[in-house]
């Protein structure tokens, strides 16, 4: 899946900055990152905790439970459980014969995920194999009706992540915001929402600061990248990231925005990721 196919270390191996005291950012948005952004640099995972703690980031997206204890050591929050109990990219929720499956391990994920103060485990539609949008979407449905009552009680969000199907991710089902959003208001729990990936949005569908804002209330996570090429988020492509973060803290959102993207080659991922943290700092 994508957050697998990033480019390979290029860079020779660095040391990593060691900084006296955190980086105090504005807070108005609470920042995470997933391990691409640090691709170019032979880091251990200790060491990519440390960095992004050093940088002000307050979350490390999609590791499993044996690398949490090493980021709660530097404040880290698991913010994302990782694929496998919401179901794989192709093959997921809009299938009926996968719920039987996959209720019990995302029973028990929820229950893990409490238990470790993680906010968000995520899931997907699957993709559509030759089934019509609606079924799939009322198959979701179906499931997340299912198990939204212990997500509910647990505090905990399930995330049906929303990717481009144009580039990336060929025959995906939940590749438009509407589709999402339908799930999610028949659902209609606080709970279930989406995880709102900026760059697979902008593939699909654009308009990005008018649909986050109109869809606020199904958003529980988000994703950056740059666009084309899921590289640094500056201005070297077209997505104005400085407006839409903006555009984000405008609409009272409280979850985390993560970094999911690969720096571009012979890039310093350490320089990246601080521009990167600087834009969103609004």
């Amino acid at each position: 899946m994508r957050r697998r196919d990033f480019l390979p270390a290029l860079l020779a191996p660095a040391a990593f900055a060691q900084t006296s005291a955190p980086v105090q950012l504005k807070g108005r948005l609470k920042q995470g990152v997933t391990s691409g952004v640090f691709r170019g640099r032979q880091m251990t995972f200790e060491e990519q905790c440390k960095a992004a703690a050093d940088l002000g980031i307050t979350g490390y997206d999609l590791q499993g439970p044996d690398k949490w204890p090493t980021m709660k050591k530097y404040g880290l929050a698991p913010t994302m459980y990782p694929p496998g109990p919401g179901g794989q990219l192709v093959d997921a929720l809009a299938k009926a014969e996968n719920h039987a499956k996959l209720e019990p391990l995302l029973h028990a994920a929820i229950d893990e995920a409490k238990a470790n103060g993680c906010p968000n485990i995520i899931t997907f539609s699957g993709n559509r194999r030759g089934m019509d949008d609606k079924v799939g979407a009322d198959n979701t449905v179906a499931f997340l009706n299912k198990v939204k009552s212990h997500a509910e009680d647990k505090g905990v969000n399930l995330c049906i992540e929303y990717l481009n199907s144009k580039v990336n991710h060929k025959d995906y089902m939940f590749d438009h915001i509407v589709w999402g959003v339908d799930v999610c208001s028949r659902v209609n729990s606080p709970n279930v929402g989406i995880l709102y990936d900026i760059y697979h949005a902008q593939i699909m569908d654009g308009d990005l600061v008018r649909n986050i804002r109109t869809n606020i209330k199904w958003i529980k996570h988000f994703h950056t990248g740059g666009n084309p090429g899921r590289n640094d988020i500056d201005e070297t492509q077209e997505i104005n990231y400085r407006f839409v973060a903006q555009a984000i803290a405008d609409t009272g959102y409280r979850g985390y925005i993560s970094h999911e993207y690969s720096p571009v080659q012979g890039h310093d991922p350490i320089e990246v990721l601080k521009k990167a943290i600087q834009i969103c700092d609004v």
